[in-house]
């Protein structure tokens, strides 16, 4: 019951992100752009550490030291490019970039509710693993998922959807992650090693993301002072410091 509480609840956390697009509508794009890229950094540094710190040791300490978890996170890595290729799940964080091909609205929308509810499993499995791995994953997806929903919202509404049309949509895309959870949550208990072979999956889908489609994002655009990029590194190492902080907090 403990880890039903915690997973709606971080679910229902995540969920109500999507409606953060709405307070970005009246930010100079310029300054939304720069704040949208510290978001994506902060995001590349939770994800990593989340995976780095929390997912793969975890991962290899309930399935061993064998090749076998180490092809998990592969199939993972792979698992989401399948999905970003088929999908075309097009993770743009910032909604003014020119460097991406945006997906019709329908598209994205379907792409949206796939990528939630996985997000739905992934918090399922962290917290059936343990309450500091739930903790630590519901964190990096919410990292992730506050540049998306901006950028997913700036696509909703380029494609002719109003303001209070692509909200309702993009929290109705949302909800999903509430099936993932419970499909996660219902589906476990019945299959033996479910949680212990999903981690390092999860993991690979992390380090796919972070690496594929945040990182570019980062070098993107005509400002290449060294102050930006100093920003950008002094994010990337605060969201790597919140997941290692985690780790002092779970072994005390």
């Amino acid at each position: 019951m403990t880890v039903w509480l915690y997973t709606l609840a971080s679910v229902t956390i995540v969920s109500l992100i999507s409606l953060i697009g709405v307070f970005t509508l009246t930010i100079k794009p310029d300054r939304l752009k720069g704040m949208v890229l510290s978001m994506v950094s902060f995001a590349v540094g939770g994800l990593f550490g989340d995976a780095l710190i929390h997912l793969i040791p975890e991962s290899f300490e309930q399935l061993g030291s064998g090749p076998i978890t180490s092809l998990l996170i592969v199939f993972g890595l792979l698992l989401f490019f399948v999905l970003e290729k088929f999908l075309r799940w097009q993770h743009c964080h910032i909604p003014s970039s020119s460097n991406h091909i945006h997906p019709v609205a329908t598209l994205n929308l379907v792409g949206d509710a796939v990528h939630n509810l996985m997000d739905g499993v992934i918090i399922a499995i962290g917290f059936s693993t343990n309450i500091p791995i739930g903790i630590a994953t519901t964190l990096a997806v919410i990292f992730h998922e506050i540049p998306q929903e901006i950028g997913d919202l700036g696509i909703l509404i380029h494609n002719g959807l109003s303001v209070q049309r692509a909200l309702t949509l993009n929290a109705l895309s949302a909800l999903t992650a509430f099936i993932g959870a419970i499909l996660a949550l219902l589906i476990g208990p019945h299959v033996a090693g479910f949680t212990a072979y999903c981690l390092p999956i999860t993991a690979g889908g992390f380090l796919y993301i972070a690496g594929s489609d945040l990182i570019p994002e980062l070098h993107h655009g005509e400002d290449v002072r060294l102050s930006t990029s100093l920003r950008q590194l002094a994010f990337i190492m605060l969201g790597i410091a919140i997941m290692a902080l985690l780790v002092v907090w779970e072994h005390n």
